[in-house]
């Protein structure tokens, strides 16, 4: 049933597209438990997906549709769906001169220039669909923030985890943290970083620095962060500050049933045993590049293509990294 917008969408279902894309869906979240409800009683009317329908529809501006009956069939449940809707919504988004913008650009007509300007006579409420939209589409969905799009395999796995450690390893700049945050956030997940366990700088010996892999303290890592989420309470480690190279005040967590560890090398071999869960991201170099330009800056770059890009390749091809993986999530 669903598709994205082909142009033959009334004027007032365009001015909700544009209006969920600058400003998602923070005004339907004045009351969570009364949103799950609402939730609850749409998901139990709905019939199965038609054969077309697919979980996501992207929004644009790092937002989407999550299409109610697909994500119900493929095996998310109402209150993972809600989650995802609830975070999305308390994200802080300021889209209004973007909606200004798409307002104008809509009004391309006489008729069009009246409904619009009609509209911000009404202080520009967020629209409902069109009656014929709804005729057309049935529609029936959430709109969430578009990494829950690409973590849709990972979302699945994780419904089915009771209990255990999800790894999330890949490529620098291959959106590992922000999908680990995300789900974090959503899903209330403790959420440990690799970043927080790179090399000091006496450990930083060319021998080290030589071995696949040895570009952080794994061993670190697993006495003060494995071994106490193996027997179980609450415990603290001590994350390293790259700015003051050296390690801070110790964080004191308690943590969840399952937890997730995102970070360049937290799937080396000698940590494999405490996951029961390995994913990986992928990223394809031009984006790569991109993103590490606008995060670090063009001399950074220069250090990231020279010296640590070859070692996270050179890591992930010593130890089949990506092929031992359970979830590969694409670009």
């Amino acid at each position: 049933m669903n598709r994205a917008w082909n142009g033959d969408l009334t004027l007032q279902d365009r001015v909700k597209r544009c209006y969920q894309r600058a400003f998602g869906a923070e005004h339907m979240m004045a009351d969570e438990a009364a949103a799950l409800a609402r939730l609850r009683a749409e998901c139990a009317s709905l019939s199965a997906p038609g054969p077309q329908e697919t979980c996501f529809e992207p929004l644009g501006n790092g937002l989407c549709r999550l299409h109610l009956r697909p994500a119900l069939a493929a095996g998310l449940s109402v209150e993972t769906i809600h989650r995802l809707f609830v975070w999305s919504a308390g994200r802080p988004r300021d889209g209004r001169a973007d909606f200004d913008a798409a307002l104008e650009a809509l009004a391309v007509t006489d008729e069009a220039r009246a409904w619009v300007d009609a509209y911000r006579a009404q202080g520009c409420p967020p629209p409902r669909h069109s009656d014929a939209y709804r005729r057309a589409f049935a529609p029936a969905y959430r709109v969430v923030d578009a990494a829950f799009a690409r973590a849709m395999p990972l979302l699945l796995r994780l419904e089915r985890l009771s209990r255990g450690l999800a790894a999330i390893d890949g490529p620098c700049a291959s959106g590992k943290t922000t999908l680990a945050n995300a789900l974090g956030g959503a899903l209330g997940l403790t959420v440990f970083h690799m970043d927080d366990f790179f090399l000091r700088p006496s450990q930083r010996t060319p021998e080290r620095l030589a071995e696949p892999g040895g570009n952080v303290d794994r061993e670190r890592f697993a006495q003060e962060v494995l071994g106490p989420l193996a027997a179980g309470g609450a415990f603290s480690y001590r994350p390293y500050d790259c700015h003051a190279q050296a390690l801070a005040a110790p964080v004191r967590v308690t943590p969840t049933p399952v937890c997730l560890i995102e970070g360049a090398y937290c799937l080396h071999p000698a940590l494999l045993a405490g996951y029961a869960l390995r994913v990986f991201v992928r990223v394809d170099a031009q984006t790569q590049r991109a993103r590490i330009l606008e995060r670090n800056g063009a001399r950074m770059l220069r250090r990231f293509e020279a010296e640590w890009i070859p070692m996270e390749n050179a890591y992930f091809r010593a130890f089949s990294v990506e092929e031992g993986c359970d979830v590969i999530l694409a670009p």
